[in-house]
């Protein structure tokens, strides 16, 4: 991999953990650093957006899931690749709260409906335990936010 794809809005990243390319030793690493991009770049108001990193991050996630399976139960054939196609799915889902569009995304990024069940299943458990630790989607907080800073900023304007 090199430095050009770690940057940008995360495409040639999803399609090396959608077929399983990346290494248990450089994933998590990998990882950290889009994240932190992601959070530095969105803060800055640069242009990216939010559904290509969540996307992302959901992949490596999931991969790196499954490469953890695979080392921990080596006697099963574990397809890590397939983890990182239900992790897309479900980070999207966890983050966003909108299952239908994480699956929808993910299957349409893979052109591949066999892993829709286990999608299903792990959607259902990332929109539950937000829901039950009573954490807002990110659209919701971002939404607020914006409104907190807008009435900052007016209030600030009719003092002068």
């Amino acid at each position: 991999m090199n430095e050009c794809e770690l940057v940008g809005g995360g495409d040639a990243v999803t399609q090396r953990s959608l077929v399983g390319a990346e290494t248990l030793s450089v994933l998590p690493l990998v990882f950290l650093l889009r994240f932190g991009l992601g959070t530095v770049s969105y803060a800055a108001g640069t242009p990216g957006g939010l559904f290509a990193p969540m996307l992302v991050l959901g992949a490596q996630l999931g991969l790196l899931f499954g490469l953890l399976c695979r080392l921990a139960f080596p006697g099963l054939d574990i397809q890590a690749e397939g983890f990182a196609v239900v992790g897309m799915a479900a980070f999207f889902t966890g983050v966003v709260r909108a299952p239908l569009t994480g699956i929808v995304l993910a299957t349409e990024m893979t052109a591949n409906v066999t892993m829709l069940l286990p999608m299903l299943v792990a959607c259902f458990a990332a929109m539950l335990v937000p829901t039950l630790l009573r954490d807002a989607p990110i659209y919701d907080s971002l939404r607020k936010h914006t409104l907190r800073r807008e009435r900052v900023l007016q209030a600030e304007s009719s003092q002068k």
